[in-house]
Order: structure tokens, then C-alpha cells, then sequence
């Protein structure tokens, strides 16, 4: 019989308290801001893992917060457009030495003139002036048709992500030590050949959104590179795949690439081996088919529980073609505490009897009253974490 850890919250708060060694303090330094002013700023002394940054408190949000959810389709692609540019950036910040903060330098005005069209922003000066490709047909000076505009200048850049790096310097203080942008590109561009008529889909194929990706990435850099403030500050900058609008996993990050200090001219562009795939699949590639087997199998089983009752489904996260971590879905129609206790205890023998050892693994158990379970269990732990929500 396998061990299961039962671990309600407030106990799981009040045992940890009692539990910790004292404190230490969190570090209290001075941050200038960009109207010189001169504020207080903590670091917090404990650090989740080596795979986050420690964040600056008071928690200051991006200048630029409002325009995600009008920008990018799903609550994936806004998820992970900001987790995987984190992933990107530590190729160069250390998250030993690096501390996060949301972007401050680009405002919400810059950015929706930076995603217009240019024929939308010429009464604007050089550094406003719109990054998507122009809808005025060169040859007549008029509008192009939608279709038209559908294949010769689709909307490439959806969206723009902006993360400030800062390190602690020798007198106390915080100062900006790196950036790193996110250029959410479309994956397919939506459009309407009338004012509130249907809408229409033009696939834009990949080597066309990496070629476009590319240049406006640069037109980026030295946009940033003009702001003195920004002049000698190092920077990432990588392009995304926003998947399209009725998605259920999230697009990922493609290349990347940087500049040093005083440098503007990006060089060799570096590949980011990333990607999100649904289980079960129908006809998996080589790459997939063992853990595909693996979910069958488990689904299988939990299908024998509750046959009538439940689906599974999950998304599996893969880095240089290996899986890293699996995220299963099980949403229910049942609401018996026993009931969800018993699917619970049997759920998490065939988590460990079916799937990897080796595998990050997270279940959640929902009905429509909301979460019901949380499992998760930590690569090579057979005492998974099992929470069953009051």
C-alpha cells in the first residue's frame, strides 16, 4: 500500500510555521526609478528554485500590463508568452544574480503604435511608427482589399513582451542590468472583408513569420538602442509562436537572440527546442508514441472507475525533444466527498503504476463547483502530494 500525504491548507501553513528555523531578514535597498526619484526596494531572502528569479518588492506591474488580453487568443499563449521569455532569459541572466521586474521602459501608448500598421502612425515620429507591414498598395496609393491584405501584409507581431533584469551594485542600490523582449508573432491572421461581417483565417506559414519575426526584431533593438537610458543595457529579444484562437495548448518560443552593451546588430540567431502536445493522440510521431502508450494506458484504467463520468486529457511539455513535466485534466460530475476520496486514492496508484518515474506530474481533479484534487508528484517520488480541496 503506497503512502499518500493528506495536506489541508491551513494545517500545511501552521505546520510549516512551526516547523521553519527563524527568518532572515529580506534585504532592504534603493532602486531609481526613471524620474530619478529614489525608492525602497526588498528582496526577498528565500528563492523558490534555481529555475526562478527572486522578485523585487512592492511587485511593480508592466507599464503595458492592459494590452495582453486584447492581444494574444488564448489563456495559454498569455501564460506561457511570459514564462518561456523567463526560460529564454536565462541563457543570459543568471537567476543567481539577476532579479526580475515586470517592463517599465515601454508604455502602453509606444507599444499599440509599435503594433499598427505604418500607414496607421505617420503623423508620429521614427520611433513611433507602426511595425507591421503597411496596408497602402504601392503602385495605386490605396487601401489594399482584405483578401489582398490577407497574404501580402498580414499583422505579424501581436504582441510585445518586455522583462527587466537588475542586479544589486556595490553601494546598495538596484540598477537596471538587462532586458529581454518577447515578439509574439501570429500564427495565423484573422480578418473581415466587411465592418462586422464574418471573419476569415490566413494560415501565414512558418519560414514567412521567422524571416518577419526577424526583422522587425531588429527594428526593435535599435529603438531601444536610441533611448540613452537603454544604451548600455544588455538585451534578449526572441520570437514566439502564438497558436491560433481556438488552441487548447500553448505556442512557444522559437529563436532567440542578444546583444551586449553598446552593440545594435544582432548576430546568428540561436533555435529554442520547445514544445506543448495534447494527450492522447490519434497518430503520434516516433518522438511522442512511447509516453502516448504510457497515457493510454492510465486513461484506460481510470476509465474503468468511472466510465460514465469522466475524460482525461493532458499536456505534455517537451524541451530537446524530451518530455519534462505532464499536466492531466480530469474534469468530473460527481460531488461525494467519499466518492472523490476513493477516485482519488485509486487515481494516484495508477499515476505511479503507468506513467514515468522520472516525470513532473500534476493532476487536477475539477467539477463545475471548481478544484476538487491537486496531485503532484516531483520526478523519482513515489509519495506524490495529494490535496483534497474543503
Amino acid at each position: 500500500m503506497k503512502k499518500y500525504r493528506w495536506v489541508p491548507a491551513m494545517l500545511a501553513i501552521l505546520l510549516l510555521a512551526a516547523c521553519a528555523p527563524k527568518p532572515t531578514p529580506n534585504n532592504e535597498l534603493t532602486q531609481e526609478s526613471d524620474s530619478e526619484e529614489v525608492e525602497t526596494t526588498i528582496i526577498p531572502n528565500k528563492q523558490i528554485s534555481d529555475n526562478y528569479y527572486k522578485t523585487l518588492i512592492p511587485y511593480k506591474e508592466s507599464a503595458s500590463r492592459g494590452l495582453v488580453v486584447s492581444n494574444i487568443f488564448t489563456k495559454y499563449d498569455m501564460k506561457e508568452a511570459e514564462l518561456g521569455l523567463m526560460r529564454v532569459s536565462q541563457n543570459k541572466f543568471d537567476t543567481e544574480k539577476y532579479y526580475f521586474q515586470e517592463g517599465q521602459y515601454l508604455s502602453e501608448e509606444m507599444l499599440k503604435y509599435w503594433l499598427a500598421r505604418p500607414n496607421q502612425t505617420k503623423d508620429k515620429g521614427p520611433e513611433y511608427q507602426g511595425l507591421n507591414p503597411s496596408s497602402i498598395d504601392e503602385a495605386t496609393g490605396q487601401e489594399m482589399e482584405a483578401t489582398v491584405r490577407a497574404t501580402e501584409a498580414p499583422v505579424y507581431l501581436a504582441h510585445l513582451i518586455e522583462q527587466n533584469y537588475l542586479t544589486k551594485t556595490d553601494n546598495n542600490k538596484i540598477t537596471l542590468s538587462g532586458i529581454s523582449i518577447g515578439l509574439a508573432l501570429n500564427s495565423v491572421y484573422y480578418y473581415q472583408k466587411e465592418q462586422y461581417g464574418e471573419f476569415f483565417e490566413q494560415k501565414i506559414p512558418d519560414e514567412e513569420l521567422e524571416k518577419e519575426g526577424k526583422k522587425i526584431a531588429q527594428e526593435v533593438i535599435n529603438r531601444l538602442r536610441a533611448r540613452s537610458e537603454l544604451a548600455e543595457v544588455p538585451i534578449v529579444i526572441a520570437l514566439f509562436k502564438q497558436e491560433e484562437r481556438n488552441s487548447i495548448v500553448p505556442g512557444t518560443y522559437f529563436a532567440y537572440n542578444s546583444v551586449d552593451a553598446n552593440q545594435s546588430a544582432l548576430g546568428d540567431w540561436k533555435d529554442v527546442h520547445e514544445k506543448y502536445v495534447k494527450f492522447p493522440m490519434s497518430s503520434p510521431d516516433e518522438m511522442y508514441r512511447d509516453m502516448n502508450k504510457d497515457f493510454l494506458n492510465f486513461k484506460q484504467d481510470v476509465d474503468k472507475y468511472f466510465s460514465n463520468f469522466t475524460s482525461v486529457f493532458a499536456t505534455g511539455f517537451y524541451q530537446n525533444k524530451k518530455i519534462q513535466k505532464l499536466d492531466i485534466e480530469i474534469p468530473i460530475q460527481f460531488y461525494g466527498t467519499a466518492e472523490i476520496t476513493g477516485f482519488t486514492q485509486y487515481l494516484t496508484g495508477l499515476l505511479l503504476t503507468h506513467l514515468p518515474k522520472d516525470l513532473l506530474i500534476t493532476v487536477s481533479i475539477t467539477s463545475v463547483n471548481g478544484p476538487e484534487v491537486l496531485i503532484k508528484k516531483e520526478p523519482n517520488n513515489n509519495e506524490p502530494f495529494i490535496h483534497i480541496y474543503d
